[in-house]
């Protein structure tokens, strides 16, 4: 079984009561005017390859029923929050997902829904993987800098180079690492507040050990163990795992440049 996920991307003016619908969807359509509410939607389908195709489905199928279907739902979100003067709180947002859902997954006929993510923000996202579950997964990304060396000390050096590369300066070498972490709660718990201490966590509990820091040598836990991406997301799982208050830790993912990140889950 195949999945396959596209990011449908659009704008909601709450102010203008026609909706422009532009040309360029990678920039977001309908498109806004000016300062506009932007969305990006993830949507992902699964089912079998159409064997004439090569297709699950055709992903302009899927910019079409979102257009139509989810689209509405949260133009009424926010122009009905704007209207009463409110902000767009968490909840909203699961009630509006959980509607999208409904709607696109009775769309499709023969491939399935099996999950909506919505981008907060480049950093921040919400995602729900049924219609009426009870709950939603919440990540973020956050960032840090650290140096290590990859060396095992039972091989020489010849063989630690062969092995490690330049991972296996003696001087050893920094990244910009980023992680993610996604967290899943019921929906009825997005009291206030809640993110603010989420990060909290984050930071005292895994952030402050290895920011700035030299994982072999600064960080207990790596001084024979080798900090590679993997066994940093291990660790980063080991740190946070049972740590926040009405979350469940799902998953931890760290990257340390672009090209190359690890995921972690139990």
């Amino acid at each position: 079984m195949h999945t396959l996920s596209r990011q449908i991307r659009f704008s909601v003016d709450p102010f203008s009561g026609e909706q422009v619908l532009g040309y360029n969807s990678y920039a977001s359509k309908p498109c806004g005017e000016a300062l506009s509410f932007y969305f990006s939607l993830w949507v992902d389908l699964s089912g079998v390859l159409n064997p004439n195709t090569g297709f699950v489905v055709n992903v302009s199928e899927i910019d079409k029923v979102v257009r139509k279907k989810a689209y509405p739902i949260f133009k009424h979100t926010i122009t009905t929050a704007m209207d009463n003067r409110q902000s767009v709180r968490l909840a909203e947002l699961v009630t509006t997902l959980r509607l999208c859902f409904k709607e696109i997954g009775a769309s499709f006929d023969a491939q399935q829904l099996v999950g909506l993510g919505l981008e907060l923000n480049p950093f921040r996202k919400l995602s729900i993987q049924t219609e009426d579950n009870g709950m939603f997964t919440f990540s973020e990304k956050f960032e840090f800098a650290a140096m290590h060396r990859l060396w095992n000390e039972r091989f020489d050096e010849v063989q630690n180079a062969a092995l490690f590369g330049k991972c296996a300066n003696p001087a050893g070498h920094g990244h910009n690492y980023v992680l993610e972490v996604s967290v899943c709660r019921p929906t009825g718990s997005e009291e206030d507040g809640w993110i603010c201490e989420f990060e909290k966590v984050v930071e005292e509990q895994f952030l402050g050990l290895v920011d700035h820091k030299n994982l072999n040598v600064d960080v207990p836990g790596f001084e024979t163990l080798n900090p590679t991406v993997e066994n940093l997301a291990y660790f980063a799982w080991e740190k946070l795992e049972e740590k926040f208050k009405n979350c469940k830790l799902v998953k931890i993912t760290v990257w340390e440049n672009d090209r190359t990140y690890c995921s972690y889950t139990r």
